[in-house]
C-alpha cells in the first residue's frame, strides 16, 4: 500500500478537538506577525529595528503557541474546573495591587492617565487581560459548583446566600475593582461575566436580580459623583470624570477649534490630540479601498502612535483592504458559530458550557468591539485585537482561552464518542438476537421437512 503523502491539512485532520478552532488560532497568530512587522513606527527606535520587533513576535507567537498545545493537552476536565475555582482570588490580588501601587518588586504603571498594568520585575503585565480570562473560568465554576453543591464552604446556606457570597459579590467586586483604572474595561468585562452566568444558571429571575445589583451599583457611583463634584475640597478624579467628559465632548466641534486656534497653543494641541487617531484611522480605511495599499505601504501609522493596538483593524483595511477586513471579520464569526456548537456538545456539563460560552463571547466580543472603535462608530475603548494586536500580556491570556476552547471540545467529542460507543452495543445485541431467532426458525423448518 502507497504511503500517503503528509501535509498540513493532513497534520490538522490529525488534531483532536475542533479543527475549525484550531485553523482560525494558526491563522490569527500568523496574521500577528505579518501585522506587527508593518504596522507602526513607534515601536523601533535606535536600537531596535523592524527584525528585531519580528523576532520578539515570533517568540511570542511560539509561546502562545505552547499555552494553546499545553492547555489543549489536558483530558481531564476536573483539572480545569480546579484550576478556574483560584480565578476571583487571582484577580482580586492582581486589581488590589494596582489600586494601592504595587508591593515590594511589583509596581503599578501609569499609562495614559490610568493605571492598568503591573511592572513586575521590568516585565509589564496588562491585568485587565488575565481578568477578563480569569472572572469567565470562575464564573463557569461557580455556577457548577452551586448547581452540584460542590462549594468549599456554606453547603449547608440557603441558595440565596450561596449566589450572593460566589457570584453576585464577585461580579460587583470585580467591576468596582476594575473602574478607576478603565471605565469601557468595566463595562466590557461585566457584560462578559453576566452573559457567563446567564448561561450557565439559564435562571431569569437571577439575571434580572443581577441587573438590579448593576443598575444599584451604576447608580451609587454616579451618585457620588454628582454630590463630591459640587462640593468645596472635592473635585472628582480618575476614570469616571474621564467617561463623563468623553460623553460631553462628543458634541465638541475639534476641528472648529483647531481652525479658529492659534497654531501652537494649549487650545489648539489639546483639540489636535482629541482627533489624530480616529481621524487618522478613518483616513487609512478610505485609503485602503477594496484592495489596499500591500503590505508595508501604510501611512498612517506613523500619525497613529498605537496603530500596532487599538488601531490594527484600520490598519489591515489600509494595507490590504476590504478583502483584508472581510477575512478578519469572517475568522471571528466562524469562531462565534462554532464555540456555540461546542457549547452545544456541553449541555451536560454547566461549568464547560458556561465556559466555552464566556470564553468565545470574550474573543469575539472583543474582536467586534475593536472593529467598531476602528470605523469610527463607538467610543475609544482601548480594546485590542484578539491573538493580532501588539501586546504580550494579551496575546498570552487569548492563548490561554484558545487553549481552553479547544481542550474542552476534545473532551466533549471523546464524551460523545464513548457513548456512542456505549449505545452501539445494545444495537449489535438486538442483531444477535435477532440471527438467533432467524436460526431456531430455520431449524425448526429443516425439523418440519425431515419429518
Amino acid at each position: 500500500m502507497a504511503k500517503s503523502k503528509r501535509t498540513v491539512w493532513n497534520l490538522i485532520d490529525a488534531l483532536e478537538g475542533d479543527n475549525v478552532v484550531w485553523c482560525i488560532a494558526l491563522m490569527l497568530l500568523l496574521i500577528s506577525i505579518v501585522c506587527i512587522f508593518s504596522s507602526t513606527s513607534r515601536l523601533t527606535d535606535s536600537t531596535h529595528t523592524r527584525i528585531d520587533l519580528v523576532r520578539d513576535q515570533l517568540i511570542m507567537v511560539g509561546v502562545g503557541l505552547a499555552l494553546i498545545i499545553g492547555c489543549y493537552s489536558i483530558r481531564n476536565i476536573k483539572i480545569i474546573r480546579g484550576a478556574s475555582a483560584f480565578g476571583f482570588i487571582v484577580s482580586a490580588i492582581l486589581l488590589l495591587l494596582l489600586l494601592t501601587g504595587g508591593v515590594g518588586p511589583i509596581k503599578a504603571a501609569r499609562i495614559n492617565g490610568a493605571t492598568r498594568t503591573l511592572n513586575v520585575l521590568g516585565v509589564q503585565v496588562h491585568v485587565f487581560e488575565i481578568v477578563k480570562v480569569a472572572m469567565v473560568m470562575y464564573l463557569s465554576w461557580a455556577v457548577d459548583a452551586i448547581r452540584r453543591d460542590r462549594l468549599p464552604f456554606l453547603r449547608n446556606a440557603s441558595p440565596a446566600a450561596k449566589k450572593g457570597v460566589f457570584i453576585y459579590l464577585p461580579f460587583l467586586a470585580t467591576i468596582a475593582m476594575i473602574l478607576p483604572g478603565s471605565n469601557s474595561s468595566a463595562v466590557f468585562i461585566g457584560g462578559i461575566m453576566f452573559l457567563t452566568i446567564f448561561v450557565g444558571s439559564g435562571n431569569i429571575k437571577d439575571t434580572i436580580l443581577l441587573l438590579l445589583l448593576f443598575a444599584l451599583f451604576a447608580g451609587a457611583v454616579l451618585g457620588i459623583y454628582s454630590f463630591t463634584s459640587h462640593r468645596p475640597g472635592f473635585e472628582p478624579k480618575g476614570r469616571l470624570e474621564t467617561a463623563i467628559s468623553r460623553l460631553a465632548d462628543r458634541n465638541i466641534d475639534y476641528v472648529s477649534i483647531i481652525r479658529n486656534s492659534r497654531p501652537g497653543s494649549d487650545e489648539y494641541r489639546a483639540a489636535l490630540d482629541k482627533i489624530t487617531q480616529p481621524y487618522s484611522a478613518k483616513i487609512a480605511i478610505h485609503q485602503g479601498g477594496f484592495f489596499g495599499k500591500g503590505p508595508g505601504q501604510s501611512t498612517q501609522r506613523y500619525a497613529v502612535p498605537d496603530m500596532s493596538e487599538d488601531f490594527m483593524f484600520s490598519f489591515i483595511i489600509e494595507e490590504y483592504g476590504l478583502l483584508g477586513a472581510a477575512f478578519i471579520i469572517a475568522l471571528f464569526a466562524t469562531l462565534l458559530s462554532r464555540g456555540s456548537r461546542i457549547a452545544g456538545k456541553c449541555d451536560k456539563d454547566v461549568f464547560a458550557k458556561s465556559a466555552v460560552a464566556g470564553l468565545t463571547l470574550l474573543i469575539t466580543g472583543q474582536a467586534f468591539m475593536h472593529m467598531l472603535v476602528n470605523v469610527g462608530t463607538g467610543p475609544l475603548t482601548g480594546q485590542t485585537l484578539p491573538l493580532v494586536s501588539h501586546g504580550n500580556s494579551a496575546l498570552i491570556c487569548f492563548s490561554i482561552a484558545f487553549g481552553i476552547l479547544l481542550s474542552i471540545s476534545r473532551i466533549a467529542s471523546e464524551q460523545m464518542k464513548r457513548e456512542e460507543m456505549n449505545v452501539k452495543p445494545l444495537f449489535e445485541q438486538q442483531g444477535d438476537i435477532a440471527d438467533d431467532m432467524s436460526d431456531l426458525d430455520a431449524l425448526e423448518s429443516g425439523n418440519n421437512v425431515e419429518d
